[in-house]
């Protein structure tokens, strides 16, 4: 077993630098890479007291049973929701993506249908057009993209999409920091 990078992989996941790391513990960010390198082995106090900063016991530790994370989401866990009055429907295609650093959702547009306007935040938007054709209004510019052009942009400013089709538009959406 490596116990350096198995500490490494939790401290990542924690989201926390060897610099956190080492200041919740009492440990210099030096020795905290010497352990995740493999260079130097924490005392069984330290080692303790490491894996309980970053959430996990002895036990979960060095339990070798592989943990499987969930990678495919099929249909019946979606979610939508729909906005008659606005004309858009939401699938959500993986459950909580909200708690997660992409959400992924399928929009769609009913003819003359337009997602709700957005404030400026610190996400960024990818699309794919499905099919149909969309416009992004992004601060006071307008976008136009059709059926198998892509879109990108940051929500530093206020934005809107809306079909700009005779028809449904469909497109996927990925976007940062859940703003959906």
């Amino acid at each position: 077993m490596n116990i350096g990078r198995k500490i490494k992989n939790l401290r990542l996941k924690k989201g926390l630098t060897q610099e956190e790391l080492g200041e919740r513990t009492d440990l210099s960010k030096g020795y905290i890479s010497q352990i995740e390198r493999d260079l130097s082995s924490p005392s069984i106090e330290t080692f303790f007291t490491i894996i309980e900063v970053l959430g996990c016991t002895p036990k979960q530790f060095f339990d070798e049973e592989e943990r499987k994370q969930k990678v495919v989401y099929d249909e019946a866990e979606q979610t939508f929701y729909q906005d008659e009055e606005r004309g858009y429907q939401i699938q959500w295609l993986v459950p909580e993506s909200n708690e997660k650093e992409m959400e992924p959702i399928r929009l769609t547009l009913k003819e003359k249908g337009e997602h709700k306007t957005f404030e400026p935040s610190l996400s960024e938007t990818f699309g794919y057009v499905l099919t149909g054709r969309i416009l992004v209004r992004l601060g006071r510019h307008v976008y136009q993209a059709k059926a198998g052009e892509s879109i990108y942009f940051h929500a530093s400013e206020e934005h809107q999409i809306v079909n700009d089709h005779d028809g449904l538009s469909e497109l996927l959406l990925v976007v940062t920091n859940s703003y959906l």
